[in-house]
């Protein structure tokens, strides 16, 4: 019988305790003596964060369709069964078996966002791995990470055994079997990650060296064994509908984030915005058939028992078939209590149409990002948005019975004016504006509520704005200040509501997105000095953070301010993400020029996606 590895005086001196018992519906349990390989999956943050990952539910269930593959699930324990944790000297467990995180062959970390890499290090440390690659022995796990911040591993660089780059569909099998063969053929931790480096997507640290000149910058980045590739080509599911998606999602005992089944439609984005990292990595778009979402769509929802449906990616209105997906969900769900969600929608008479049918207008906000308050703005971050489309969508909206907006802006963006910052204010007003004078007085229901919220930018590799600098935290509020003075001077500032993020957050996401192997010293000194769950901003403690740069002798301003040279060498270049450095270039000087480039149905830019074989670069060819 499995015994939990917490006692019950423990579960019941902590927050949510169903956090760590596991054995939730639809949970995997199989015996661990009749596997081969056992691979715990990790999401570094706290379990309703981590479950709510659609990516890696649907790798716990593929891994899962093996056999020979005992795949389980961690997730970083909050701080208050932490504490006890280390106080007691009780080691970190996979919530399926209860077992020990160290008495397995594999752990791997999803890595989403900068600010779980300090949680990282809290599970390698609870489970009594070390955190270093290099000091750990034959019986320790394999540590690999994966996930879009693997795209520049190199500031964990130290901490990971290997990462796979890319989506995990396609190799994970060939990882999987290499490790059984080398295995019985009595080899080393070594030998597999020699023939692990063979793999396509996969990235060994310890196979390279980095050289740097006096100025901080890259000088060179080589293999340092005979037959390691020079670079890293990303892994992609050429055909998603190929790939296989979960047919029994898990069903957690308390509410997580997204307390819903999650349908991916299709991957990637068509539209090109300079600051987006995801709409870069994972070109070209490729989307699932009308029958394939039909099928999970209704096996999720039948043995889950959720009452609600969301249709995930990137940009859901450039779905081909989006009309016919939800009248099919609408007639097949609708009267039977199932609700549709449908985030990352461009807001257009369709999109209300649709959203009119499946939501309780009363109970919801709509939602633009037009990310820039003035059209030159836009063009220079390439949105595609005119605030033409923007008015006419919220006079639609309005129209329809809605009567709040949220609207999202980024501050801090490359050549961003004064101009540029009150425009988030006039905009706002605009909205408002056209709310009074779309609706009657006797069709209002209330006033109109329009929320604006700004974000700092961040650089991101694999973008063309890669080489851009970034605001200091003082300028970046300087420019919030100006936003929130603007809003009072507006005729409906009653109406009108204005947030922006912590700052000191975005600088520290700032140098870890850009960073090298030097900022590994940094996560390791931050983390051994206090810092955990930085993403929650009642634990972020951002003067941890600026002791341990000081201590390591690294320069914040180099990773953040410094615009780098369009020849500069970044601790990215080695990985081939399918986007070419060339096209990023050419997407950076458009960008300071103002100049907006077609998405991908309009006209190929030749970004170097083509290479795949697939998605939308085909789609218009017999």
């Amino acid at each position: 019988m499995r015994k939990l590895a917490l006692n019950d005086e423990i579960l019941l001196s902590v927050q949510q305790p169903a956090r760590y018992i596991g054995n939730e519906m639809n949970a995997v349990m199989k015996d661990p003596d009749r596997v081969s390989i056992r691979f715990a999956m990790c999401f570094p943050d706290v379990y309703e964060i981590g479950m709510s990952h659609l990516g890696m539910q649907i790798l716990y269930d593929m891994f899962n369709h093996r056999e020979d593959v005992y795949c389980e699930r961690v997730f970083s324990p909050w701080t208050d069964l932490d504490q006890q944790m280390r106080q007691q000297h009780i080691p970190l467990f996979a919530l399926e078996s209860q077992d020990p995180i160290r008495d397995f062959d594999f752990l791997g970390f999803t890595i989403q966002y900068e600010m779980c890499y300090t949680n990282i290090l809290q599970v390698l440390d609870l489970s009594g791995i070390p955190l270093h690659a290099t000091d750990r022995k034959e019986q320790d796990p394999l540590v690999i990470g994966g996930g879009p911040c693997a795209y520049n591993p190199e500031p964990l660089a130290p901490f990971f055994d290997l990462f796979y780059i890319g989506e995990g569909e396609t190799q994970y099998d060939a990882l999987f079997d290499l490790y059984k063969k080398i295995r019985t053929d009595s080899g080393t931790r070594w030998d597999f990650l020699k023939a692990a480096a063979q793999i396509p997507g996969i990235y060994v640290p310890a196979f390279y060296d980095v050289t740097y000149h006096e100025d901080g910058t890259i000088a060179s980045f080589q293999p340092n064994k005979e037959g390691i590739p020079q670079s890293i080509t990303k892994e992609l599911v050429v055909n998603p509908d190929d790939a296989p998606y979960i047919e029994n999602p898990i069903v957690p005992f308390i509410k997580i984030t997204q307390d819903r089944v999650v349908l991916e439609i299709q991957r990637g984005c068509i539209r090109g915005c300079r600051f987006c990292q995801a709409g870069n990595i994972y070109r070209p778009l490729r989307e699932h058939s009308l029958e394939y979402l039909k099928k999970y769509a209704y096996q999720m929802l039948s043995c889950t028992g959720h009452e609600e449906i969301s249709l995930s990616s990137l940009s859901s209105s450039d779905y081909t078939h989006l009309k016919e997906l939800v009248t099919f969900l609408i007639e097949e769900f609708h009267g039977k209590g199932v609700n549709i969600s449908l985030p990352s929608l461009r807001i257009d008479a369709f999109s209300l149409d649709v959203m009119s049918k499946v939501q309780d207008v009363k109970k919801s906000s709509l939602t633009f990002a037009p990310e820039a308050g003035t059209q030159r703005l836009r063009d220079v971050i390439n949105k595609g948005l005119t605030e033409e489309v923007i008015l006419k969508g919220a006079a639609e909206a309005f129209q329809g019975g809605w009567n709040r907006v949220k609207l999202y802006f980024m501050l801090g963006l490359p050549t961003e004016t004064k101009e540029d910052i009150e425009g988030i204010a006039l905009l706002a007003e605009k909205v408002a504006e056209t709310f009074y004078d779309e609706v009657p007085k006797e069709k209002r229901h209330g006033k109109v509520q329009v929320t604006a919220s700004s974000s700092f930018f961040v650089p991101k590799p694999f973008t063309p704005f890669q080489w851009a600098s970034m605001c200091t935290q003082e300028e970046f509020l300087q420019r919030a200040y100006v936003v929130k003075d603007k809003f009072k001077e507006m005729k409906n500032k009653k109406s009108l509501k204005y947030s922006y993020h912590d700052a000191d957050v975005t600088i520290l996401e700032g140098v870890l997105a850009r960073g090298d192997r030097k900022i590994a010293a940094v996560i390791e000194e931050a983390y051994h000095k206090g810092a955990l769950y930085d993403s929650w901003s009642e634990h972020f403690k951002n003067e941890i953070w600026m002791q341990a740069f000081e201590t390591c002798g690294v320069d914040i301003d180099f990773y953040t301010t410094r615009e780098r040279k369009l020849d500069e060498l970044f601790p990215w270049d080695f990985i081939d993400a399918g986007v070419t450095k060339e096209f990023l270039k050419r997407e950076w000087l458009n960008a300071i020029n103002e100049k907006e480039t077609p998405n991908c149905r309009q006209h190929c830019s030749g970004c170097g996606a083509r290479s795949f074989g697939g998605g939308v670069c085909f789609e218009n060819q017999n």
